[in-house]
């Protein structure tokens, strides 16, 4: 037990780490007002989730400690599910609600054509 939750909490560390990184991306880049980083985290994120699931089916590469650290913890700490529903609200107080759908929209379309695409690759191997 104490172990998971050190592996976890290291990876949820290494993903935290990353994603405050990557969403410096929304200093720099400016589209319709969408928080870009954030949206770059989470499809970059739901595609690496779905390259270690398509592996995990179809082979004993990844042990449990390793799923446990690199899909609990550092996908964990790495997507913003709870930063992307708050960008939408602040979208939502500022009237900007083209922006809401547009955001919303590309992150579940793009978040499910990633993690998709991460399991068909893995599958190709």
């Amino acid at each position: 037990m104490i172990k998971s939750i050190l592996l976890i909490g290291t990876g949820g560390f290494i993903g935290s780490v990353a994603r405050y990184f990557v969403s410096k991306l929304n200093l720099h880049i400016d589209f319709f007002a969408i928080p870009v980083g954030t949206l770059t985290v989470n499809v970059i994120g739901s595609f690496i989730i779905g390259l270690l699931t398509g592996i995990s089916d179809k082979s004993t590469i990844l042990p449990v400690d390793l799923r446990m650290l690199l899909m609990v913890g550092v996908c964990g700490g790495f997507t913003t599910f709870s930063t992307f529903s708050s960008e939408n609200l602040m979208l939502m107080h500022n009237g900007q609600f083209l922006s809401v759908f547009l955001y919303s929209g590309l992150s579940i379309f793009l978040g499910f054509l990633a993690v998709y695409m991460g399991y068909v690759i893995s599958n190709m191997f």
